[in-house]
């Protein structure tokens, strides 16, 4: 089905183009989102920590990621007048609530890992 500007929008259809659900799931889908919401369960942190503590997230994608979080509303950042300016990300109440299914993402992962590993090989493998 093709979606013109007269056809209108289910409220929640992700299967449509322009259903703003999509851009959420883009945003809860991207790896850098998953690993800070991850680091951002154990408490608030500094970009410093944060960058630290995700290995191979440049400044640019963490600086990226925390924008977009901040704009979605999942992400709080907060400044403190001090004197070097401290800043700090910690979840919003949003933020918090997608700890639980990214948790059971996250291990779902670790107890998949084998499996879909042997699963990549063999399909290397092939001719």
């Amino acid at each position: 089905m093709v979606t013109t500007s007269a056809t209108p929008l289910l409220p929640g259809d992700p299967y449509q183009a322009d259903c703003p659900t999509r851009r959420i799931l883009d945003r809860i889908g991207d790896r850098w989102t998953v690993l800070v919401i991850g680091v951002l369960d154990h408490g608030d942190a500094r970009f410093s920590e944060l960058r630290r503590r995700i290995a191979g997230v440049s400044q640019k994608m963490l600086t990226q990621t925390l924008r977009g979080l901040e704009r979605d509303g999942l992400v709080r950042r907060t400044v403190y007048p001090e004197v070097p300016v401290r800043v700090v990300y910690g979840l919003t109440e949003a933020g918090r609530t997608l700890q639980e299914p990214l948790r059971a993402l996250q291990q779902w992962s670790i107890e998949h890992l084998g499996d879909v590993s042997a699963s990549q090989q063999a399909y290397d493998l092939r001719d």
